[in-house]
């Protein structure tokens, strides 16, 4: 993709930042914005967040889980409980544990620290507003282990649960791959396909299987041992 595609597809994405430090939040909505995002509103806490998301109906959710009133974990389950299309990116100077599997069980697409540069933070914007969940090194792993000791006590299946979709064999390979915990712009690098199939791929998948979200598709592939294949 040239610089200039680049820029045209940025702008199409609508961001919104979440932080209660106001020199912090108007600088990451400055770079943001300088990336060439449509920063549609900021918010400096929690009840504020969730009355200003409604509104302005971001892509991407760019997000601290430390808060005055609703926590950011409580504002993400509730953001994405109303549209399960918003795409959060939590940006927290957090790295505990307990607080980034709090944030993905909320319906956070990624965790990224406050450690990270601008060109870091935009390109985890970029890849959050395509689907792609972007962690802070060492996080993924975390994220993967607990989808696997979720995914090891499954929901009993109903009675009348009907027969699982079929998928084509291309798009079971990418689900995999998914499950292993490999990044979009992996997948296609493996399969030698591009970034935008990818994508294709999971979209068609999610709708196969009633699905929302790329959480819910790696706990399906984990619980069916697509890991482990």
């Amino acid at each position: 993709m040239t610089e200039q595609h680049r820029e045209r597809a940025d702008a199409a994405v609508k961001v919104m930042v979440v932080d209660d430090h106001p020199m912090w939040r108007d600088a990451v909505a400055r770079d943001l914005a300088a990336a060439g995002f449509d920063v549609v509103a900021t918010a400096g806490d929690g009840s504020q967040a969730v009355r200003r998301a409604q509104a302005a109906a971001p892509d991407v959710l760019v997000l601290d889980l430390n808060l005055p009133g609703l926590s950011g974990a409580q504002v993400c389950k509730e953001l994405v409980a109303a549209n399960p299309a918003l795409r959060v990116l939590v940006l927290s100077a957090s790295g505990e544990h307990a607080d980034v599997l709090e944030a993905v069980k909320s319906g956070a697409l990624g965790y990224l620290l406050k450690s990270a540069g601008a060109e870091e933070l935009i390109d985890a914007v970029r890849r959050t507003a395509v689907g792609d969940p972007v962690f802070t090194p060492g996080l993924a792993g975390l994220v993967l282990g607990e989808y696997r000791r979720l995914a090891s006590d499954p929901a009993p299946a109903a009675a009348d649960e009907p027969k699982a979709p079929q998928l084509t064999e291309r798009e079971t390979e990418v689900l995999r791959l998914v499950a292993k915990g490999l990044s979009y712009k992996q997948i296609a690098e493996r399969l030698v396909i591009s970034h935008r199939t990818v994508q294709n791929h999971v979209q068609n998948t999610l709708g196969k299987l009633q699905l929302h979200n790329r959480v819910e598709l790696v706990r399906y592939a984990i619980e069916r041992g697509l890991d482990d294949a």
